[in-house]
């Protein structure tokens, strides 16, 4: 028997192991469940708390993430206006550009159109207030004024006077000649001066009908060039647009309007030193080629003096050899018929070296006496002696 003592009225009673066992198990189920029950509260409140921290945090990132992209979009609009403003910028100073070299252009071309009805009108006014014969004379005037303004500075050794000699019934108007320190003619140009008042009539005159007569004179005169300094056709934009080269028609012409009356004899001046530099190069080469050539026929006559020398010592030559090729024979025969002499000799020493008295006086008793009484006396006088 168990005793339980009630804890709300502290009466004591017992009880046997069984209900003490029932009793144990509610108080266990009961604190079971309770415990359980707490636990599950305290889960549930965890679980919460880790779902609202996991959707906190989730919502903390998107937030982050849409803050950077936000900031990223930012910058891109930033860039994008920026590119943007750069390129209306460049766009704006190009366009800026272009005005100014549009508004320079036409100003400049305002300009010449203005120059040019000016130089017309200035050239129409005296031609109206001019007779032709005066006209022509204003225009050398004009000329020949431009050429002496220039001649102390540019021109020291040039020769530009009128052509008065008119033998075969035509002359030019000027001439213009230039020689080097040394009298060699640079150039020289034949000058034809042509205006005339504005006209309306079928006999008004051209610059071809001038061309030919001048080309005459040039040659006449034996200038180099020939020039046409002409105010006629001044609507004409072949004759207004600088000078104009006619050696297609007539060699070395050319026609100018009075503004480029000095440039074109600097032009042709120019061309006629550097032709001149290169004459002078073409005469030296020339001089050189003539001494080259002059050598070379002293080469070839040497050559071929010394080629006949060459030959008739070779002829020569030859014959000494054949000469000594001869004498070498001869001498060749002496040697063999001195060899055959001294063989002949030393056979006749050999047999006189085998001649005796015994030999000789064999068969014959009368010399044999005579070497016997011959001996016999030096026998003698060999013993009186002793």
């Amino acid at each position: 028997m168990n005793e339980i003592k009630c804890p709300k009225c502290g009466e004591k009673f017992k009880i046997d192991e069984s209900g003490f066992a029932e009793i144990v198990k509610q108080v266990r189920d009961g604190e079971f469940q309770k415990e359980l029950r707490e636990r599950e509260l305290r889960f549930e409140t965890d679980k919460k708390s880790a779902v609202e921290l996991a959707v906190a945090k989730t919502e903390r990132a998107l937030q982050e993430k849409a803050a950077d992209k936000d900031i990223e979009i930012t910058n891109l609009k930033a860039q994008i206006d920026g590119a943007e403003t750069k390129k209306e910028l460049a766009i704006n100073n190009a366009v800026g550009a272009l005005e100014k070299e549009k508004a320079s252009l036409i100003s400049e071309f305002n300009e010449k159109i203005k120059s040019r009805d000016e130089m017309i009108a200035y050239y129409k006014d005296m031609k109206a207030r001019l007779s032709t014969k005066m006209v022509g004379e204003s225009l050398e005037q004009h000329c020949e004024i431009l050429f002496n303004q220039l001649r102390a500075t540019g021109f020291q050794n040039a020769y530009f006077e009128k052509d008065n000699n008119a033998k075969t019934g035509s002359k030019g108007d000027y001439i213009y000649r230039e020689s080097d320190a040394n009298g060699n003619e640079i150039i020289s140009i034949m000058f034809e001066m042509k205006n005339a008042q504005d006209e309306t009539t079928t006999t008004k005159k051209k610059n071809e009908d001038f061309l030919n007569e001048l080309h005459k004179d040039r040659q006449e005169k034996k200038c180099e060039y020939a020039v046409l300094v002409s105010l006629l056709e001044p609507d004409n934009e072949l004759y207004n647009s600088g000078i104009v080269d006619k050696s297609h028609r007539f060699d070395k012409m050319y026609v100018v309007r009075p503004q480029f009356f000095i440039p074109i004899i600097t032009i042709l001046r120019n061309t006629s030193m550097k032709a001149l530099q290169y004459k002078s190069e073409l005469a030296l080469i020339r001089n050189q080629n003539i001494d080259i050539t002059q050598f070379e026929a002293r080469l070839m006559d040497f050559k071929d003096t010394f080629t006949k020398s060459r030959e008739l010592a070779g002829r020569q030559f030859q014959a000494a050899i054949d000469e000594i090729g001869k004498t070498i024979q001869h001498l060749e025969k002496v040697r063999e018929n001195l060899i055959s002499s001294a063989n002949n000799l030393r056979i006749a020493n050999d047999k006189l070296d085998d001649v005796s008295v015994k030999r000789l006086t064999r068969g014959n008793p009368t010399m044999a006496a005579k070497f016997a009484e011959l001996e016999k006396r030096n026998s003698l006088v060999q013993t009186a002696d002793e």
